[in-house]
């Protein structure tokens, strides 16, 4: 099997992240990040809960780095008050718990131990499993259910047809109501819903118990599709007997309007979202588009509800159509080569061969250990000192790799071509908006510790990830790489692909409010600093007689940018080089001396942190008479803060326009009043 040099290797023992060991390393690197170290930590901590020290090490790898990472931001943006490390171990442990259920072994139905050994697929990314529902007790409508039958019955005095669904991570079992389209598949005897099969459901309302009596059921859903295994003798019969004599080829949209149906075999090549509008509003379709065994290619349409079908698919399945709609591409209002294509109609039927990923072994190398110097690859008892010299990471059928669970964090220096699911955690040194009519596209300048990389954003509409600057710290999650035709390395990510995020931890309120996620600096630890480095919180107090000026001035609601005013006459964003006259706010441009007993620091800010130094907004400030405003500032001398500080005119920063001035090396991001 190849093998493909990413990552990192480490040597030392596992532990606590806070212990002597981390001191050295940090000495070694010349500065360190809290926030990474809290990271190690946290997943040094979950290692120690799980409960098999004696399983296969392989299983000991656990959620990725980012995975971490992504769920203690996502803690902060909902506690903006602050965090502790008990609220996020809390909610880690908990999502933890959740993600790598296994279910009581005790208690595991014996038909799902059995079909167990055969199951090698991974999980649909929105897959629940039973047990969360009921810990819960509730089910969203995009949840995914991969489920087994474990028995097939009429509710007596009816004709009302159950199922009761088991899966392979839960103790519990749940009934389903089944939807009247498939009753004539689920006959007793002969029918292919009964004990043993594996379904794939989604969009479930859960019926839950009431108070005390009965317990929670799944009411009835049209979009349930059969998983078939063609290295079965029934299902091999099943796909020769019923779907391999019509192709695509052989459909005539006559045949079809004399009432002539089709049974359809092909491969899943693509999924793709669109937004449809239309004279009542807008419509969400997904276009599918299908292979069969002679290359030809027909494109599979869901409209509205029915998208959540797509739920259950996976690029490479490959999918069986019962009685497909057909029509033509005028009724499907598409533009296409092909004349007709598929949809899902009253009638139609879907079985599934799910695509088997295979996976690659990633070999270890030294990155992580020059970079940061992160504990060994997960072990049940840290102090054990596992260590890996390699991983096995999902590979697709076209020789990309996933690594969404990768174990340690990538650094820029790691992304090579055939990469997905990565993530990125560095500054911000350059920001382009690209001109491109069709989509709304951002080139970002990512460094990090072993180098710099530009990284395509794509966006639904326009920049929604709120004010990014030169300077600030971004965690960006679900980038894929891939190698340009020009032979260059292409880093992309999309704002709504898979797992995507961009988190901006200079900006987040909870980051200065969090003792356990930074560390107290004095001003002189950070006025000389120039290289790589993170957000610095130092408590201060504010010295307007040393330099103090205030403006209000209009930005962009959408980005926290400043706007300028054109020749024109218009408004345009420095940022987004767009604006609306209804997305102007007024703002603060502030600059103003940071004081401590080490030294002092000229900085600016704007925005709402702005706001939270000067304790006024800006449109209170504006109304106020011009003496008052200029003598505003002496109510300020000696207020004390304590504040998030990034160096935006680092070397490697490139100022287009994005900065208010070139002359002050420091932007105060967040601050708030130390009473």
């Amino acid at each position: 099997m190849e093998h493909r040099h990413y990552g990192c290797n480490t040597e030392g023992e596992g532990g606590s992240a806070m212990d002597l060991d981390h001191r050295q390393e940090d000495q070694e690197k010349g500065e360190e990040d809290p926030f990474l170290r809290f990271v190690d930590y946290s997943r040094t901590e979950l290692l120690s809960l799980e409960d098999d020290p004696n399983g296969d090490a392989a299983s000991t790898v656990g959620y990725g780095w980012s995975w971490i990472v992504s769920h203690i931001l996502k803690t902060c943006i909902a506690y903006s008050s602050g965090v502790t490390p008990a609220i996020l171990l809390s909610e880690l442990s908990q999502s933890w718990s959740e993600q790598r259920r296994v279910g009581a072994p005790k208690k595991r139905l014996e038909l799902i131990n059995h079909l167990k050994k055969d199951h090698r697929r991974t999980k649909l990314p929105n897959t629940v499993t039973i047990d969360s529902i009921y810990e819960k007790n509730f089910l969203s409508l995009n949840s995914v259910l991969e489920a087994v039958i474990i028995d097939a019955f009429v509710l007596p005095g009816t004709n009302i047809h159950m199922l009761t669904l088991g899966d392979y991570w839960s103790s519990n079992i749940i009934d389903l109501y089944l939807h009247r389209r498939f009753y004539d598949l689920a006959g007793l005897q002969n029918g292919i819903l009964k004990r043993g099969r594996e379904v794939f459901l989604t969009g479930c309302y859960l019926r839950t118990a009431t108070e005390g009596h009965g317990y929670p059921r799944l009411l009835p859903t049209e979009y349930l599709v059969i998983i078939l295994d063609e290295n079965q003798d029934d299902d091999a019969m099943l796909l020769g007997a019923q779907f391999c004599s019509d192709s695509f080829s052989s459909i005539s949209l006559d045949a079809v309007n004399k009432g002539v149906s089709y049974s359809l075999y092909a491969r899943i090549e693509s999924i793709e979202s669109a937004e449809i509008q239309g004279s009542s509003g807008s419509l969400q379709r997904k276009q599918i588009t299908l292979v069969d065994g002679d290359g030809v290619t027909l494109k599979f349409f869901l409209w509205g509800e029915q998208t959540l079908l797509a739920n259950l698919f996976r690029v490479g399945s490959m999918l069986a159509l019962d009685k497909p709609y057909i029509a033509s591409s005028v009724e499907c209002d598409i533009k296409s080569s092909e004349e007709f294509c598929l949809e899902y109609g009253s009638a139609t039927q879907l079985y599934l061969v799910p695509y088997i990923q295979r996976e690659e072994q990633v070999c270890v190398t030294m990155t992580q250990n020059r970079h940061q110097g992160s504990r060994p690859l997960g072990s049940y008892n840290p102090s054990q000192g596992l260590r890996f010299s390699q991983v096995s990471l999902p590979c697709d059928s076209q020789g990309t790799i996933d690594f969404s669970n990768y174990p340690f964090r990538t650094f820029v220096e790691d992304l090579h071509n055939k990469m997905t699911s990565i993530s990125l955690y560095g500054v911000v040194t350059d920001i382009i908006k690209e001109n491109n009519k069709q989509e709304t596209v951002f080139s970002l300048r990512i460094e990090d510790t072993s180098g710099v990389i530009w990284a395509k954003l794509h966006f639904a509409r326009f920049w929604s990830m709120g004010r990014v600057s030169l300077g600030h710290t971004v965690f960006i999650s679900g980038l894929t790489c891939m190698m340009s035709k020009q032979r260059s390395l292409e880093v992309s990510w999309f704002e709504n692909g898979i797992g995507a995020s961009f988190i901006n931890l200079s900006c987040l309120p909870a980051l200065i409010n969090s003792s356990c996620l930074h560390k107290l600096s004095q001003l002189s630890d950070i006025s000389n600093v120039t290289s790589y480095a993170q957000v610095r919180v130092c408590r201060v107090w504010l010295d307007p007689i040393e330099y103090y000026y205030v403006n209000t001035k209009f930005s962009h609601s959408l980005c926290g940018h400043f706007v300028n005013k054109m020749a024109s006459g218009f408004m345009e964003c420095s940022f987004c080089h767009i604006i609306d006259d209804t997305e102007i706010v007024r703002t603060f441009h502030l600059k103003i001396t940071l004081a401590d007993k080490s030294t002092k620091v000229l900085a600016w800010c704007t925005g709402q942190t702005a706001m939270d130094l000067l304790q006024i907004s800006p449109e209170e400030f504006y109304e106020l008479p011009e003496e008052e405003q200029l003598m505003y500032h002496s109510s300020l001398e000696n207020e004390r803060f304590m504040v998030a500080l990034v160096n935006c005119k680092r070397e490697g920063c490139v100022n287009d326009g994005l900065l208010p001035d070139d002359s002050i090396s420091w932007e105060v991001t967040r601050a708030y009043k130390c009473e």
